[in-house]
């Protein structure tokens, strides 16, 4: 199949250090991996080769195209995150690896994880809420895993939490192919208070065919 160009230049990826214990999940990440080089997408990751980490990160870099893995010093050792895949760029610590993984993606998709993995993809879509990026955020919902949350955000848009707008943040489907599809086409939206805010740091979080513009 003849491969597909995106507006994407860089899709930073988040996932889980496990691997799951079903293999829809492995699947699901391999899937991810090739729908990003057919789109010929770039990858950026938490680094690491290990559990679904290590599965998309292969795959994208077997499909020869760029993998930048952003991983904190402490959290390099073979022994905790495997041999290096791609490019690896160290930072000191936590903070600095989401900022830097934020700063050189044009968009953001969640595949099953964990706790780490909720932490990245609550702070990307709270970065959206406030202004600070307009990045889409995709969650890859691979077997109704991430179900319970999104009711979880919806009973929050209810109880009047979050607002319809910000709850629209989050593009959602069940396979790669769709997510990337949609994430093409979503147009996000800021509320009239957020759009006046003014973030010193804005230009860090905004593509650079935005700020070539």
């Amino acid at each position: 199949m003849e491969d597909t160009k995106s507006k994407f230049k860089r899709i930073c990826v988040f996932c889980g250090s496990s691997s799951g214990k079903k293999s829809s999940y492995q699947e699901a990440a391999i899937q991810l991996g090739k729908e990003l080089v057919e789109r010929r997408i770039d990858l950026v990751y938490g680094g690491g080769s290990v559990g679904l980490m290590g599965l998309v990160s292969q795959a994208v870099h077997d499909g020869g195209r760029h993998v930048l893995g952003v991983i904190p010093r402490t959290l390099m050792p073979k022994e905790i995150t495997g041999d290096p895949i791609g490019e690896v760029r160290a930072v000191s610590d936590m903070h600095q690896r989401k900022a830097e993984m934020a700063r050189q993606a044009d968009a953001f998709i969640d595949i099953s994880g964990g706790y780490g993995t909720l932490e990245e993809l609550l702070e990307v879509i709270t970065w959206a809420q406030l202004g600070i990026h307009r990045k889409p955020v995709g969650l890859l919902n691979v077997d109704g895993y991430y179900n319970s949350l999104l009711s979880f955000i919806d009973q929050a848009v209810d109880e009047g939490f979050i607002s319809p707008t910000a709850r629209r943040i989050i593009v959602s489907a069940p396979t790669a192919k769709q997510l990337v599809k949609e994430l093409e086409e979503h147009v996000p939206e800021q509320d009239e208070v957020v759009s006046k805010l003014v973030w010193e740091d804005r230009l860090n979080f905004v593509p650079e065919s935005e700020v070539a513009m």
